[in-house]
This record gives C-alpha cells, structure tokens and sequence, in this order.
C-alpha cells in the first residue's frame, strides 16, 4: 500500500513539476507586459541594487501549479482528505501577500500593506484555522512530541498557540525570502519531508498537496536561482509559509517546525533580536544587517553559498525530524 502511496506522490512532484515549468513560460512575458518589477529596498545591501525591476509576483506560478496539480490528483485518486483546508490556509496567507505585493507596485516603492494591517488579517485567518483544526475530530487539540513519542493535549490553548505558530510561520518564511533562490530550496527539503510523514500517517490527501508544492517549487527554482529571473514576492512566500505551516498542523506535528522551518525562525529571531538590541543601545546593532541572511552577505558570502549552507541544514534537520517522527 505504501509503495502505491509514494508512487501517487512521485508522480504528483512530476505533474506540479510540468505543469509549473509550463506556466512559467506562459506568465513571465505577461509579468513583463504588466510592468510587476521588484521595488528593492534602498537599505538593502549594495549588490541587490542591481535586482532593482526584476519580475516579482512569482509566487502566481507556483501557487497556480500547486492548485492545478491538487485538483487533477484529487480527482484521479479520489484521495482529498485535508486538501481543502490546506489550500484554504495557504491560498488564504497567498491573497494577503499578493495584495501586499500589488500594493508595492502600484505605489512604486517597497512598502506594501502596514505591518498592522497585515497582522490583523493574518490573525484573523490563523485563528479561523486553529478553531477549525481544535473541533475537528482527525485534529483535535492534540498534539505529537517528537522524539518523545508521546503526546500533548494543549486543551483550549491550543487555539492561541496555534494561531501564533501560524502567523509566526508565515512572517518568518516571508523574512527569508530575502536572497535569490534561498525560501525555494528550503521550502523544498520542508515539503519533501512533509511528504514523507504524510505516506508514513496514511494522509494521501494532505501528501498530494505537500508533494504538490515541492514540485512546484523545483520547477520555480529554474528561474528563481542566482541570478533570478523573477522573485517569488510576498504572493509565493507567504503562501510557502502558509502551506508549512496547514501541512505540520494537520498532521498534528506543529513542533517539528523548530527543525524543519529552523532557518525561517532564525529570519525571525534574527530581528527581533537586531530590533531589541538597536532599542536598548540606542542606535547599536549586533548584525551587521538582519535577518541574518543579509548579516552573512554584508561579511562577504556571495548568496549562491549562502543559499547552499541554508539548504544543506535544512535537509540534514529534515533528516534529523523523520528520525524523530517516524
């Protein structure tokens, strides 16, 4: 059963695959006529200046390959468990980020949506997902420690624990998407891995859409590696780090995300901690830039290493997760 099961999930990779490579030929001359080009950020360092107009809104390809992939499996398979709330929350972050991004080109500057305003939204979409996830029964407000093989009933706090770890989840994977091809090849150690606990739990659904995404983001990482071609823009990023975030929740594995999400954290943590140390020394700072990515550029590591270290952990720590998990 296990073999057809992962057959079903190699040829989902395949299709999403196709189908993204497809659309990408399709949408990049249509991103070109539409004039969507990246805003680069004027404290950003010296070498992105240069990125200055460069497609964005990518994340439009991948999002429309994964949707078109889920829906053709779904329906070949007949296996659809959790599909509609996986896409629900990763399509949901999506719209957020795409209005965000239309926001920056329409105003021809990076600054989209307030941070306020995106956290209100965010929230609201986190918190409707958390109480579905709470009174649904294949859910519940259980949850698996890994390692430990044992399990934590969070009871009615898992509701606001949940929302945090999805709005958290979703900004850090927003944070990272700050060098070429870096969120891509993460996201796809992470989806793979994701895959893989699916097949082991049974959820043939939720492992269509994972496998879905991974597929995607291979092909989108074609045009998405140094130098990009097009940016995944908040409309990709903030859909990868809702599609994580659904996948780990349905499979009631919110905890492996410290492993497998580790350097999406680190995005975050790095500047908090950059936020926190500029307030309380008034003016000093203990990256040269954060998130921490851009703190190992301005040292000197060209993005291409940069990009390569961050995969290379993130596939060791998924390693790390499965030996915990399974």
């Amino acid at each position: 059963m296990r073999g057809n099961t992962m057959k079903i999930m190699m040829i989902t990779v395949l299709a999403a695959y196709v189908v993204c490579i497809i659309l990408c030929r399709l949408m990049m001359p249509l991103l070109h006529k539409l004039k969507f080009g990246q805003n680069v950020y004027e404290l950003a360092p010296e070498g992105h200046q240069k990125k200055q107009g460069t497609l964005t809104m990518g994340g439009l390809m991948t999002t429309s390959a994964t949707l078109v992939t889920i829906l053709l499996m779904g329906v070949i398979t007949g296996k659809v468990q959790f599909m509609i709330p996986f896409m629900v929350l990763a399509l949901g972050n999506m719209a957020i980020g795409f209005l965000d991004d239309m926001t920056k080109i329409r105003r021809h500057k990076n600054g989209g949506l307030t941070p306020r305003q995106k956290l209100i939204i965010q929230t609201v979409l986190a918190l409707a997902f958390a109480i579905w996830c709470y009174f649904q029964p294949e859910v519940g407000s259980t949850i698996h420690v890994p390692f430990l093989h044992k399990e934590w009933n969070l009871g009615i706090f898992y509701i606001p624990l949940m929302t945090f770890v999805i709005v958290g989840t979703t900004n850090s994977a927003n944070l990272l998407d700050g060098l070429d091809g870096l969120l891509t090849s993460v996201s796809i150690a992470d989806m793979a891995t994701l895959t893989i606990l699916c097949v082991a739990t049974g959820m043939q659904g939720l492992g269509i859409s994972t496998a879905a995404v991974c597929g995607a983001c291979m092909a989108f990482l074609v045009v998405n590696c140094f130098p990009a071609k097009v940016f995944m823009g908040d409309t990709g990023s903030m859909f990868l780090g809702g599609a994580v975030s659904a996948a780990a929740l349905l499979l009631k594995q919110p905890l492996i995300l410290l492993l497998i999400a580790f350097w999406m954290m680190m995005s975050s943590v790095s500047d908090l901690i950059q936020f926190a140390y500029f307030r309380a020394t008034h003016g000093k700072r203990i990256f040269k830039m954060a998130p921490i990515h851009h703190h190992f550029e301005l040292c000197g590591m060209h993005e291409n290493r940069i990009v390569m270290m961050y995969m290379t952990t993130t596939i060791l720590l998924c390693l790390v997760t499965l030996m915990g998990v399974l």
